[in-house]
């Protein structure tokens, strides 16, 4: 390789650099909005907190946290049944809660969620039943 091809190559290289650099700029003027006002959301949250919790009277203990959440509901039924496969509609039916479409896929993304993680299986096509 003689001079003038390695300057060329150099001259490249730092196009390309200089490119690369301006795209990174731009995609932090993009960013730099967007933080500022989470961060000024998180600050008001934070205040909140701390007005919340100077009003509240000494020795009140918070509420327990929730403890029958809906993936918890699913688990409990499967671990009640631990043979029965069932459909989301059918769970939904079994554990009394509403079955409209849009309710019953969101457990049915529940339900998939829980298949990934390994606490069921999923026998056949839209059914669900605990893992053995």
């Amino acid at each position: 390789m003689n001079i003038s091809e390695l300057l060329a190559d150099l001259q490249e290289q730092h196009d390309k650099a200089t490119a690369r650099a301006g795209e990174l700029r731009d995609q932090i003027d993009h960013l730099t909005a967007p933080l500022a006002e989470t961060e000024a959301r998180l600050a008001d949250l934070a205040t909140t907190r701390k007005i919340i919790a100077e009003r509240v009277p000494p020795g009140t203990k918070p509420d327990p946290p929730e403890t029958n959440t809906a993936y918890q509901a699913i688990v409990n039924a499967f671990n009640q049944h631990p043979g029965r496969a069932f459909r989301a509609r059918e769970l939904h039916e079994l554990l009394g809660m509403p079955t409209d479409d849009a309710t019953v896929n969101v457990t049915r993304s529940r339900l998939g969620r829980l298949v990934r993680q390994g606490f069921l299986a999923q026998p056949a096509r839209g059914r669900y039943q605990k893992r053995t």
